[in-house]
């Protein structure tokens, strides 16, 4: 449990990595003097074994409520990257009085009953399809590597690259089909930030101010880091400044 001095930061990895893609965030945030946790989920990392064609977001947010009420954690910044905007969201509509705010990293942002798939339906659909043609049509695998200055999830560095490979896994279809459940009013007053990856020169961090309001009826706090798509592995210091602003 946080004191009022300290914030439990909750960091959920996005699809296809496990908790070990936050390695070189988690000891910046406590060397700050906060808690920080990043779990697998199932179907990842030390839960590898676990995939099956049942795992869907619900299991997933599962995952993250079981860590919140184990460690008794409140005042919590939970962070999500990727698909794991979906989850945070989910999470923050099953126990809002556990969260003191969100941060969206480079993240899906879903409206109630909405899905990955509803989020960023092309991309999302070319990879089920993909799945569908193969011999398990149930699992997607990484999205494969691309030419620079693409890389592996934006990640070009040999050698971060070849940790990264270390750490992905296949997905269940069933994450990217099943809705956010939203329709709790308590989930509005928690305040957001967003924080978009937008290539370039690795580190500059500009704020873009947005006319947008959030839920709570606060200005949206949106951030720009100049990183490719897991700025967690290429500019961990940079993402954590940013952490640290939040909420």
């Amino acid at each position: 449990m946080s004191t009022s001095h300290t914030k439990a930061y909750v960091l959920v990895h996005g699809a296809w990595h496990s908790g070990r893609v936050w390695d070189r965030v988690v000891p910046l945030l406590a060397r700050a003097g906060h808690q920080a946790f990043a779990p697998s989920l199932t179907g990842h990392g030390e839960k590898e074994h676990l995939l099956t064609p049942d795992v869907d977001l619900d299991t997933h947010v599962a995952d993250v409520v079981a860590l919140l009420s184990k460690w008794d954690l409140t005042n919590v910044v939970l962070v999500g990257h990727s698909y794991a905007g979906m989850v945070i969201s989910g999470v923050a509509g099953e126990v809002p009085d556990r969260i003191a705010h969100l941060v969206y990293v480079d993240a899906m942002v879903p409206t109630d009953g909405e899905s990955a798939l509803d989020v960023i339906p092309e991309k999302t659909q070319r990879l089920i399809d993909a799945a569908a043609a193969s011999d398990a049509p149930w699992r997607i695998p990484p999205v494969p590597e691309m030419p620079a200055p693409m890389g592996l999830f934006g990640v070009t560095d040999p050698a971060d690259t070849a940790w990264l490979r270390t750490m992905l896994s296949d997905e269940s279809v069933r994450c990217f089909l099943q809705p956010v459940r939203l329709d709790n009013p308590a989930v509005d007053a928690i305040s957001r930030t967003h924080i978009h990856c937008v290539g370039s020169a690795p580190g500059d961090v500009t704020r873009r101010p947005v006319p947008a309001v959030q839920p709570n009826g606060a200005e949206s706090q949106v951030w720009e880091l100049r990183s490719g798509h897991d700025c967690m592995v290429t500019v961990p210091e940079a993402l954590t400044d940013l952490l640290l602003k939040a909420g």
